[in-house]
């Protein structure tokens, strides 16, 4: 033999730690089948959060190897190189997967809860599998994560499932490298797993799978309302086409008019045939359709869809979601139609997750329960997103998004845990330069609600084995946050409402770069601000730590305080008596309220866009009173037909900031000469331009060429659009966010991210 030759036979180690998303995600059978692949021996196994891999062989095979890992990684897997070291070769003959280490540094990434996976699919509909029609089929590229583990490493012992035992089919999949079934956790069948109970709310059970199924399917055709157990909670479900249905669930729930959620049937050899006749559909629309999460997407209803008027009442767009677990493939296969698929829940609380919680609580909507005894150990409700700008930007982080690993671009010094804001609450817990967005909590304004966020808290430490040690939060001295984070014992950091979207905002933009300043247009109901009083019509200039208020809008008084958020004929009262004119349609006798306004008692001062728009909602008699936050808004944006003529809006300049005066759009929104629908697009129109002069102006001064938005009034594709347009028509560089919320469900993170840079 050559020495050449000796050198290529030369039995080569390695040692190889990664992290990211590698457990969870058939990752381990991965690293088997191509170290078997290239003929190395050694071992692979979990860690704390990490894989660790023993490999030897030929250098050249090591080296394939390596690449492979990168190259051909699951679908779903991240991995990370954490090192790569020459060791010792050991005495292997085979590569093998050894028992997971609960030990060492912890380097965590917590898988998310995923899909039903195509293979599974097949054989959840092939006759002679096993595993026909089986409600809870899933391997190592699909099924609960999140919401099924207890603690990590992630093993069955670990999870919700560790009551199940195996029988002996499953356990030897579960064993066998080769099989991929091997170690997926949540792994069940007939024999051995987790089983379906139909149950009226007369107490009527139906047990067995098929049966239980059985008799959901004759309660839909039949019109009712049931609950349905899934991966991260309940949904309530009726048939989508079905008025009276619809009806009865917005009566009992009560829910007046906030939009609904329709799941669709998704065949194998056309997943969106049964979504054509509804909605419009673009090709990047379906491609995110089948994203892993399986998100709800909002898309454009056709005018002829055959879906009830109700699902979405005055909106032009209803939220749409492709089934991903076994049992909505089934539900929606054998009701042969689109169901309504609402969170179960008390409006604004968390989602409901346990069977004896929603038969208590949701009886009074729900005829009837599909529950099942597979525990959900944390509730995560469906992820939402919007195309705006060409790209699905999330409005709300849940299942299978969240939690949400982000790296930050500086190292913290101890572990920081933010706690959001009031309204769409999420919290991010932060450690070295890592970050968790949590999954969507919801209103901070209930028993259930403040539960759930503790629960999350402790969860969130827990599983990444984080002990937080200090709390950073909203500014506002009465959001349910900010007290809890007082009555901690912990050092408290606050961040301004506002400061904190524009570091979220920030954020995606310069992540990693160095500190250039940004303008970011904050606009959003209301929030605290730096002056006490209620901002939301900002425009912010810095970096994070260091924001400049530069621009603003002409401030107004909201008699009652918090009720214009859900009355929006008191902020059409506030403008027209700001500007001097009466307002002709109060709902109610107003001389009382108006003399309150007058004398400024519980009428805090205001320069929130998101109280303009309900201004203008109202003015034009689109809606003077909601029955959900932003309903006004939302339907005012429905109306516009395409950009209209913009009205010129006055810009001074006042103690150095910037004032857009509003005040010339009042007798338009009025005119009952103009249609509502051109009244909206007007209003729309003048609000964009009032950007694009605020942003010349902020640019002539202080040479300000990039800019961002952040604020829940963003969520308007109408206006976000418009202004994109004009600004970068205009020369200047505009980023939207992607992969945080413009609305309250981003504050935590941007609370973090401006603590960081002002530690």
């Amino acid at each position: 033999m050559s020495r050449d030759e000796q050198v290529r036979n030369k039995t080569r180690a390695r040692h190889i730690v990664l992290s990211g998303k590698v457990q969870g995600v058939g990752f381990r059978p991965f690293i088997y089948r191509i170290a078997t692949q290239y003929q190395l021996s050694g071992w692979v196994r979990n860690r704390v959060g990490l894989v660790e891999v023993h490999v030897q062989g030929r250098d050249e095979n090591l080296e394939q190897f390596v690449n492979e890992i990168f190259s051909h990684a699951p679908p779903l897997a991240q991995p990370v190189l954490q090192s790569d070291a020459d060791v010792d070769p050991g005495a292997f003959d085979e590569f093998v997967i050894l028992q997971s280490l609960d030990q060492g540094e912890a380097n965590i990434s917590v898988p998310a809860d995923l899909f039903t996976c195509d293979d599974c699919l097949a054989e959840l509909n092939t006759p002679s599998d096993r595993r026909y029609r089986y409600p809870f089929i899933n391997c190592t590229q699909c099924g609960p994560r999140y919401t099924l583990i207890r603690s990590l490493p992630y093993d069955r012992a670990n999870t919700g499932m560790a009551g199940f035992e195996l029988c002996a089919q499953c356990r030897r999949e579960y064993e066998d490298p080769a099989n991929r079934r091997f170690h997926a956790e949540p792994v069940a069948c007939p024999v051995c797993g987790p089983r379906l109970e139909f149950k009226t709310v007369q107490g009527d059970v139906v047990s067995g799978n098929d049966e239980a199924l059985s008799a959901a399917i004759e309660a839909l055709n039949d019109g009712r309302v049931i609950a349905v157990k899934g991966i991260g909670g309940y949904h309530l479900m009726c048939n989508a086409c079905n008025d009276d249905a619809v009806e009865a669930l917005r009566n009992n729930k009560p829910r007046a008019d906030k939009p609904l959620a329709v799941l669709f049937p998704a065949p194998a050899a056309d997943p969106f045939g049964p979504l054509y006749d509804s909605v419009e559909l673009s090709p990047s629309d379906k491609q995110f359709l089948l994203h892993p999460a399986r998100p709800i997407l909002l898309v454009r209803k056709k005018q002829d869809s055959t879906l009830s008027e109700a699902i979405a009442p005055g909106l032009s767009e209803i939220g749409v979601m492709l089934p991903y677990s076994p049992i909505h493939h089934l539900l929606l296969s054998d009701f042969g139609g689109p169901l309504v698929a609402t969170s179960a829940n008390i409006s604004g609380e968390p989602v409901l997750i346990d069977n004896a919680g929603v038969e208590k609580r949701l009886a009074h909507v729900a005829g009837a329960f599909l529950h099942h005894d597979r525990p959900i150990e944390r509730p995560a409700d469906d992820p939402v997103f919007r195309t705006v700008a060409g790209k699905s930007r999330p409005m709300r982080l849940g299942r299978g998004f969240a939690p949400c690993e982000l790296n930050l671009p500086f190292e913290l010094e101890k572990p920081v845990l933010a706690v959001g804001a009031h309204m769409k609450n999420a919290v991010t817990l932060a450690w070295n330069n890592r970050a968790v967005m949590s999954p969507h909590i919801g209103e901070m304004d209930s028993a259930r609600s403040l539960a759930v966020f503790e629960q999350t808290i402790e969860d969130l430490q827990r599983l990444y084995s984080v002990k937080v040690e200090q709390l950073v939060c909203d500014a506002h001295p009465g959001y349910t946050t900010t007290r809890w984070a007082n009555r901690q014992g912990l050092p408290v950091y606050n961040v301004f409402h506002h400061h904190a979207h524009a570091s979220s905002s920030y954020y995606e933009c310069h992540a990693g770069e160095t500190e250039q300043p940004l303008l970011v247009f904050t606009w959003d109901g209301v929030g605290y601000g730096v002056d006490g009083t209620l901002w939301g019509g900002e425009a912010l200039m810095g970096v994070p730590g260091k924001w400049q208020r530069v621009a603003s809008m002409r401030p107004f008084h909201l008699p009652g305080g918090d009720k214009a958020g859900r009355e929006p004929w008191r902020s059409a009262a506030a403008v027209c008596w700001e500007a001097g004119q009466e307002y002709a349609a109060p709902p109610e006798d107003s001389s009382l309220i108006y003399e309150a306004w007058r004398r400024r008692v519980n009428s805090p001062r205001s320069t929130a866009v998101g109280r303009l728009f309900d201004a203008a909602a109202a003015l034009t008699g689109v809606c003077t009173t909601a029955s959900f936050e932003g309903q006004g808004p939302m339907e005012l944006e429905a109306l516009c037909d395409k950009p209209g003529n913009s009205i010129d809006l006055t810009l001074e300049k006042c103690d150095n900031l910037l004032i857009t005066n509003w005040s010339p759009l009042l007798p338009v929104m009025i005119d009952s000469a103009l249609s509502v629908s051109e009244r909206a697009s007007m209003f729309h129109a003048s609000l964009a331009h009032a950007m694009l002069q605020q942003a010349r102006a902020i640019r002539e001064e202080h040479g300000v060429g990039a800019i961002s938005f952040s604020g829940g009034v963003f969520q308007n594709r109408v206006l976000t659009e418009h202004a994109l347009a004009l600004l970068s028509e205009d020369g200047f560089k505009v980023h939207l966010p992607e992969l945080i919320p413009v609305n309250d469900a981003g504050i935590s993170f941007g609370q973090v991210i401006e603590y960081g840079f002002n530690r």
